[in-house]
């Protein structure tokens, strides 16, 4: 299919492929590894606008000053998923200074599934984290996005909210519940020039997170980030990474509880 084509969706015509990428990026969760390596990605490309929105730390100002060295424009922003409250206003002021082209809500937590159980207040965290905290700020930014005709959300999910899982169930039931909304929002916004891309990776290597042994199909920041920009110049709904995932976790899914419980995921 050619890069300059009809829109399904009827409303004129799509942009080539490479007009799709991002000129200005709004990240929610600066310090993510992953949504790092996605911005350095987008600026080498295209991107020459960054917002960093996060909790203030020497982390987060070490990653402004990062992107500034690729020759993008970084401002920092104070966010905190955790304060609901506060991100109509913390949002919105980034929208008013001028359009945003695409929102990576990156944020998120693993916690530690043996000691959350066994300690309500810290499972609730998590939820709160990345399933309530996800829920208001891409509201608001989606809200945003519509109201100025274009721009895409990117919602990094998991394959863990495809399936629970004894070992990590109340990190992918958090999970779970953002990719519904996800979808749920993508529905929403179809046909307003706003646009919904959900990114289910298995588990990344970072820093700070070893892949678990057995882990055959674990990806790494580098190559969310690549996925990501394939899914921006297609305009995809769902993109998985590694791409065998898709066909690893319908199986999965469909398998009796009985039989799942068995085995060693």
């Amino acid at each position: 299919m050619p890069d300059d084509t009809v829109s399904p969706t009827g409303w004129g015509r799509i942009a080539p492929a490479a007009a799709r990428l991002p000129r200005s990026l709004l990240v929610l969760g600066g310090t993510s590894e992953i949504a790092l390596a996605t911005a350095r990605r987008l600026i080498a490309r295209r991107t020459r606008t960054v917002w960093l929105a996060g909790r203030p730390s020497p982390a987060l100002d070490r990653a402004a000053e990062q992107l500034r060295g690729l020759g993008a424009q970084v401002r920092v922003i104070a966010f905190d998923a955790l304060d609901p409250a506060s991100h109509e206003n913390v949002l919105g002021k980034v929208f008013t200074d001028g359009d945003i082209d695409m929102v990576l809500l990156a944020f998120g937590t693993l916690g530690d599934q043996a000691h959350d159980e066994r300690s309500p207040r810290d499972a609730v965290r998590v939820a709160q984290t990345n399933y309530t905290g996800a829920v208001s700020s891409g509201l608001v930014c989606a809200g945003a996005l519509q109201n100025q005709g274009h721009g895409c959300l990117v919602v990094l999910s998991s394959v863990a909210g495809e399936r629970a899982r004894r070992a990590d169930f109340i990190y992918g039931s958090s999970k779970a519940g953002l990719d519904t909304f996800a979808q749920g929002l993508g529905d929403a916004l179809y046909g307003t020039g706003a646009h919904v891309m959900v990114v289910r990776p298995g588990f990344v290597r970072t820093r700070t997170a070893a892949a678990p042994h057995g882990a055959r199909l674990a990806t790494t920041p580098e190559a969310v980030a690549t996925a990501v920009e394939l899914g921006l110049r297609r305009r995809a709904e769902t993109v998985w990474v590694p791409g065998r995932l898709r066909v690893v976790m319908s199986v999965l899914r469909h398998l009796p509880r009985t039989v799942f419980r068995r085995l060693p995921v």
